[in-house]
């Protein structure tokens, strides 16, 4: 019976493991790419609201659009022209309109204070030295 057993075990034959990633990041097969994009696609839920409403605009408002931010860059860049100076910033209390801007110097740099008193909304900008 002993013999038995021996002789089975010296004949059995084994074979390394060898691991291979799919994933073609990882050091797989670069044709695995398309199938593995479209199952994430596939099982992606997700959807981007400003994705669908973007391309939904038309030519014509989108150009509006980027008509009315280019104007208004125009007129904050004059404004803070003509408030602050070619100089720049200096320290002080400021209005525009319903916005109270206030700016000082404090060891972490140059600080810059906004509140909207109509709505309490309030914004800090530290400019580091």
């Amino acid at each position: 019976m002993l013999f038995l057993v021996s002789s089975i075990c010296s004949a059995s034959f084994g074979q390394d493991l060898v691991y291979k990633p799919v994933n073609p990041a990882f050091g797989g097969d670069t044709f695995n790419y398309q199938w593995l994009l479209s199952s994430a696609e596939a099982q992606n839920t997700l959807t981007d609201r400003n994705d669908t409403s973007r391309d939904q605009r038309s030519d014509v408002e989108r150009f509006t659009e980027n008509l009315n931010n280019q104007l208004l860059n125009q007129i904050s860049r004059t404004l803070f022209k003509e408030q602050f100076g070619e100089n720049g910033l200096t320290e002080g209390t400021f209005n525009f309109g319903t916005l109270f801007v206030e700016i000082f110097s404090s060891a972490e740099g140059m600080v810059i204070n906004i509140l909207d008193t109509s709505t309490g909304d309030q914004s800090q900008v530290i400019i580091p030295n």
